[in-house]
C-alpha cells in the first residue's frame, strides 16, 4: 500500500540534505505541501531555497526542534500528514567540542518531534539517520539493517539514542514510524565544514588540504538526490517499524577523494596537509542497501565519479554561494526576505 501525505512536516529543510529534499519533492509537482521548519543555526541556509520562496505548496517556519511550544503550534496548525526529521547536529568534531549541544538537538529536538506527532495524531514519522549508528567496519563487510549499534563518536552516539526512542514510540504507542540510514552524502548546497566542499573551496584559495590521519579511512559515498528520493520511497512505501539503508555503493578513501577532487580543478597534490587523527575515527563504513531495492524497487542513479565532477563544477559555478557561506553573509538573508531577525 502506498502512503500519499498531502502535507509533511519538513525539520531542518535549510540544511544540506533537508533543501536537496525539498527541491526535488517540489519538482515532482505532486501538490504536496512542505511546511519547512528550520531554526537557521550556521548550517541552516534559507538562501539554498531562494527559487523555492514563493512557492504556494513550501511554507517556512523558523523555529527550533528543541522547543517543545514551537513544535506543538506549528503541527497543530498545519495538520501534517507526515514529519520527517532531518534536522539535527551533524559534524563529528563538533560533537566531540560539545556533546550536550548534540544530545540536546538530536535527542531531545526528536522527542519533542515524537510527543506532538503523538499528540496530533500525525500518521507516520520518518526519521533521517546515519550509517554512522553501526560503528566501523574492518577491511571486509557491510553495514545491514541488522548490524548491531555501536556508536563510537558523540554525534553517532546522538543519533542512535534517537533512532532507539523512535523505535520505542513504535512498540509501545504503536506509532508508525519508519528510520532511515545512510552513508556519507555529497552534492550542492553542503555547508564547507564537510570533507568535499571544504576540499573544493580551499583548492580554489590554493589552501592546504587538512587530512586526518593517513587518509585511508574508508566511506561509501551518495549522491545527495539518490539519498532524497530513498527518503520519499520509504516514506511513501516502506513498512511500519521498518528501517532502511540506502549507499551509493562507491567506497572510496579519503585520499582518494581528495586527490580526485584536485585533478579536477588542475591544482598539486602538494596541497594535501596530513593532520593529527581525530579521537575515535571509524576506519570504514560501507552500506547494503540491499533492503531498500527489494521492497522500496530503490537503487542509486549517480555514480560517483560523475556526480564528484558534477559536484566539484557547481561549487566553482557558484562561487557567490560558496563565498557567501563562509563569510556568513548568508545568514542576513532571512531578516531580507522577513523583514525581521
Amino acid at each position: 500500500m502506498t502512503f500519499n501525505p498531502s502535507t509533511i512536516l519538513v525539520t531542518g529543510g535549510c540544511g544540506f540534505i533537508g533543501a536537496n529534499f525539498i527541491k526535488e519533492i517540489l519538482s515532482l509537482d505532486k501538490g504536496t505541501k512542505l511546511i519547512n521548519f528550520d531554526a537557521l543555526t550556521y548550517a541552516g541556509n534559507l538562501e539554498n531555497l531562494a527559487d523555492c520562496i514563493e512557492d504556494p505548496d513550501h511554507i517556512f517556519v523558523k523555529a527550533d526542534i528543541r522547543d517543545k511550544n514551537a513544535v506543538s503550534k506549528t503541527i497543530d496548525e498545519h495538520s501534517p500528514d507526515a514529519i520527517i526529521n532531518f534536522a539535527a547536529e551533524s559534524h563529528v568534531d563538533r560533537s566531540i567540542d560539545n556533546p550536550m549541544e548534540f544530545f540536546e538537538t538530536n535527542v531531545g529536538g526528536t522527542l519533542n518531534l515524537l510527543n506532538a506527532a503523538r499528540k496530533y495524531e500525525v500518521k507516520r514519522f520518518l526519521q533521517v539517520s546515519t550509517d554512522e549508528v553501526y560503528g566501523t567496519l574492518g577491511d571486509t563487510g557491510l553495514f545491514t539493517e541488522e548490524t548491531p549499534l555501536a556508536p563510537n563518536s558523540p554525534y553517532s552516539a546522538s543519533k542512535t539514542s534517537a533512532d532507539l526512542f523512535v523505535r520505542a514510540y513504535h512498540e509501545t504507542f504503536g506509532m508508525d514510524t519508519v528510520i532511515t540510514r545512510c552513508s556519507n552524502n555529497y552534492g550542492p548546497y553542503q555547508f564547507p565544514e564537510k570533507l568535499i566542499p571544504l576540499m573544493i573551496n580551499n583548492a580554489r584559495h590554493n589552501k592546504a588540504l587538512p587530512v586526518y590521519g593517513t587518509g585511508l579511512n574508508v566511506r561509501d559515498w551518495i549522491y545527495v538526490r539518490d539519498h532524497c528520493m530513498g527518503i520519499w520511497t520509504a516514506l511513501t512505501k516502506g513498512k511500519s517499524g521498518e528501517v532502511y539503508n540506502f549507499g551509493g555503493n562507491s567506497e572510496r578513501t579519503n585520499l582518494h577523494v581528495i586527490k580526485t577532487i584536485l585533478k579536477i580543478l588542475d591544482k598539486p597534490d602538494s596541497l594535501i596537509e596530513f593532520v593529527k587523527d581525530r579521537p575515535g575515527h571509524d576506519l570504514r563504513y560501507a552500506i547494503d542497501a540491499s533492503k531498500a531495492k527489494r521492497e522500496l524497487g530503490w537503487e542509486p542513479k549517480m555514480d560517483f565519479e560523475t556526480g564528484l565532477k558534477e559536484t566539484v563544477d557547481w561549487y566553482i559555478d557558484n562561487k557567490d554561494w560558496l563565498d557567501s557561506v563562509t563569510s556568513g553573509e548568508y545568514k542576513k538573508y532571512y531578516e531580507r526576505h522577513y523583514g525581521k531577525g
